[in-house]
């Protein structure tokens, strides 16, 4: 099954960082998050990515072309410039870079990639979340329900921790990021059949024709209770960062 990635944005919200770098470049714990999100899905036997570009896109291009060297070891001859690989980059991906246009509206990126996607089901994730979903049964559950459109529903952190107080006003526990319990959002993840593309009308629709496939009673949800974060902010980014180097990465599925 392919995988479309949006990865074209403009990062508004983090524009200190992606003023340098499209959002789905900035790094946790030295890696792109676009990388993270990639290693999800591989993780998942799900290995051919189409990364929908806009906004300085030229970077990510850049990354792919350099990933083999920079991901494997080899040698160099000085002498003649010779490089003997000693050792193949372990990420079997088949990734395709498509320039979508730098204004270009979410929904009008998926249009632009009609023909490239062909008639069939495929995966359409975002280029700045990472969870820890199980894909493969949100594929089934796709299946099982026979929709044209499966998101992930995930409960989204709050935006500040809690506090919870024992009746002498001792902290007893602090969570740093909870659920906010108000309910469901879409996360990302979400399985498409080749028909959703008849609600893209052009570059200017955004993913918010999901409401035109839900009133046509052909979107269902796939709930996911576990772990999900975002990167839309510099205190997200800083909590990943965290996570990361904790050793013990809520989203790190692989090995």
């Amino acid at each position: 099954m392919k995988t479309v990635i949006l990865a074209g944005g403009l990062g508004t919200r983090l524009e200190e960082e992606t003023a340098r770098l499209p959002k789905p470049m900035l790094e946790i714990g030295g890696r792109p998050i676009l990388w993270h999100i990639m290693k999800h899905f591989a993780h998942h036997d799900l290995r051919e990515f189409y990364i929908a570009l806009g906004y300085k896109g030229d970077s990510i291009k850049h990354y792919f072309l350099n990933y083999h060297s920079l991901n494997a070891d080899f040698a160099i001859n000085l002498a003649d410039g010779t490089v003997t690989p000693q050792s193949p980059s372990s990420d079997d991906w088949r990734v395709h870079l498509i320039d979508t246009g730098e204004s270009t509206n979410t929904g009008g990126r998926v249009r632009r990639l009609r023909e490239k996607v062909g008639r069939e089901t495929f995966f359409l994730t975002y280029g700045d979340g990472v969870c820890d979903v199980d894909l493969g049964r949100v594929v089934e559950f796709h299946r099982h329900h026979g929709k044209i459109a499966t998101l992930t529903a995930v409960r989204p952190p709050a935006r500040f921790g809690e506090v919870h107080l024992d009746s002498d006003d001792h902290v007893i526990s602090f969570d740093e990021k909870p659920p906010t319990g108000d309910g469901w959002v879409n996360g990302g993840y979400m399985v498409l059949e080749p028909e959703f593309f008849d609600y893209l009308v052009d570059d200017t629709t955004g993913l918010e024709v999901l409401a035109d496939v839900a009133k046509d009673g052909q979107l269902v949800a796939f709930r996911h209770p576990g772990y999900w974060q975002c990167m839309d902010t510099i205190r997200d980014k800083r909590l990943l960062e965290a996570e990361w180097a904790s050793g013990s990465p809520r989203w790190k599925v692989w090995k």
